[in-house]
């Protein structure tokens, strides 16, 4: 059964970009409530443990060194049916692909900076949320 929260990050690029309020409105436009939210910076040691499922690919080092390199903002979100709507929201990791309107075909300029991160399971979006907030961060 479909969970009601997701987690998502806000990637460097679009912190850099200032688009941060931008992606926020298109969130909340959609329904969602932010349950918790904070703007850090992850660490190399944090990024490579985040991301350790693609420890094995030729882009790992890449990806960690783009996570590392400025701000980030971490959320949780609650909706129904969280993680499917927000993986249609924010569209595919290929902007060139991804559905118009959708937060990357808007804001994401390539494939390796794409804007945002959504929870691909309800599995993931537990063990990403728990990642970044404690249970008493998230209300």
């Amino acid at each position: 059964m479909a969970t009601n929260r997701t987690f998502t990050m806000l990637k460097p690029d679009s912190v850099e970009k200032g688009n941060t309020g931008a992606i926020l409105e298109k969130i909340n436009s959609a329904g969602f409530r932010i349950i918790a939210m904070k703007l850090t910076q992850m660490s190399i040691d944090e990024a490579r443990n985040f991301y350790s499922i693609h420890k094995e690919r030729p882009f790992f080092n890449d990806l960690v060194s783009y996570m590392t390199r400025g701000p980030i903002v971490a959320a949780v979100l609650e909706k129904e049916d969280a993680v499917n709507e927000f993986r249609t929201l924010i569209g595919s990791t290929d902007p060139t692909a991804a559905a118009e309107g959708t937060i990357r075909n808007l804001f994401a300029s390539s494939i390796s900076e794409n804007a945002i991160h959504g929870s691909d399971s309800d599995e993931n979006a537990l063990i990403e949320s728990r990642f970044h907030f404690s249970e008493e961060e998230m209300f």
